[in-house]
């Protein structure tokens, strides 16, 4: 099968659109598919570890490049709908298939992306548009915002590096890991984290991320008097960050916003912690029978969730006991398979 994967944003820009359309090319070529990668982000063909993909990545292609690309593949795959790069299916047809990885709704109803304007044309087009198309989604609260039929494809996480490592002492209670902007909700967790306090609860917590409200989360713990509780340990990744997961009992992830899923709840299980998460959006999706949730923003419930959890280790062992067959479906083999089977019912 020949495979065009349009994806705005690729490496060397990090983020998880920028992993998932990584990880789908290299799956879907591991199975035996010719994959070309288009994208408008700049760069080369070498990948993090310094050797070359293993698939095509066609960079910022003009008019002419991209239809010569979308004449050449059997099934054109969009990792999130981009209307520059549908606009060869005006001449060209091809199966289309859309990966909804985001809100093209706003939670509120409105036909707008988060951030955007309610009365911009180009969400309604979008949504105009998707229905001329193969749509799969991310979880089920993309789907039921789609108003459109959509096949659910969780995320898949990289399987081959988080992983629990037994040598590693699990001697640390909490982990937040993300970006420190205000809608992740850290400032929640750090009341949360001040209210255990007052109950004679002191479990220390370690922030892995960086972002703007890094100065102020670090004077709110100062505030709070929970500094000595707060470590902020900056941005880390690969097995740096696998070996800081597997030394955690609990991640939390208290966004105040609605999550379209949650790939750092998976990384989180794969490594033997146990999820605290905000109920909305896609997050329960990944978070599953692994841990629990609680009301978007609600202090009170997220101190109440995680006093129970470090009062009654026993329960932290039962969600955990559940990981292998939750992170099954998200393994990135099974994804791929889930996706190709897909497409091949797009182009039948």
């Amino acid at each position: 099968m020949k495979i065009l994967l349009s994806s705005r944003y690729f490496y060397p820009s990090l983020g998880g659109t920028e992993t998932n359309a990584e990880i789908l090319a290299r799956e879907f070529t591991s199975f035996g598919n010719e994959v070309k990668v288009i994208t408008q982000t700049p760069g080369s063909n070498i990948a993090t570890d310094g050797s070359e993909f293993p698939f095509e990545v066609i960079r910022q292609p003009g008019a002419i490049k991209l239809l010569k690309l979308v004449y050449w593949c059997d099934v054109y795959f969009h990792n999130g709908i981009s209307l520059r790069d549908a606009l060869p299916l005006l001449v060209i047809r091809k199966p289309w298939v859309i990966r909804h990885q985001t809100w093209i709704r706003s939670i509120n109803g409105s036909l707008t992306e988060i951030g955007g304007d309610a009365s911009s044309w180009i969400p309604r087009l979008k949504q105009f548009l998707v229905r001329f198309s193969t749509s799969i989604s991310i979880s089920h609260a993309i789907a039921e915002h789609l108003n459109h039929p959509s096949t659910v494809i969780p995320n898949p996480y990289r399987d081959e590096l988080f992983q629990i490592i037994p040598e590693i002492p699990r001697t640390k209670e909490l982990v937040f890991l993300g970006r420190l902007v205000s809608e992740k909700g850290v400032d929640l967790l750090l009341e949360a984290l001040a209210a255990l306090k007052q109950q004679g609860l002191k479990p220390q917590l370690t922030i892995v991320g960086t972002g703007a409200e890094e100065s102020k989360l670090s004077h709110q713990a100062k505030e709070l008097g929970i500094s000595e509780q707060v470590v902020f340990v900056g941005a880390k990744l690969g097995e740096e960050l696998v070996k800081i997961l597997n030394q955690h009992q609990i991640m939390v992830v208290p966004s105040l916003y609605d999550e379209p899923f949650g790939v750092a709840a998976l990384e989180g299980i794969a490594c033997g912690c146990v999820v605290v998460g905000s109920e909305g959006g896609g997050l329960k999706d990944a978070i599953g029978n692994c841990g629990v949730t609680f009301p978007n923003g609600n202090v009170q419930a997220l101190t109440e969730a995680l006093a129970k959890l470090l009062t009654h280790p026993e329960q932290l062992s039962q969600y955990r006991e559940n990981a292998a067959s939750h992170l099954s479906r998200h393994q990135k083999a099974n994804v791929a398979k889930a996706y190709l089977k897909v497409f091949q019912e797009a182009i039948a």
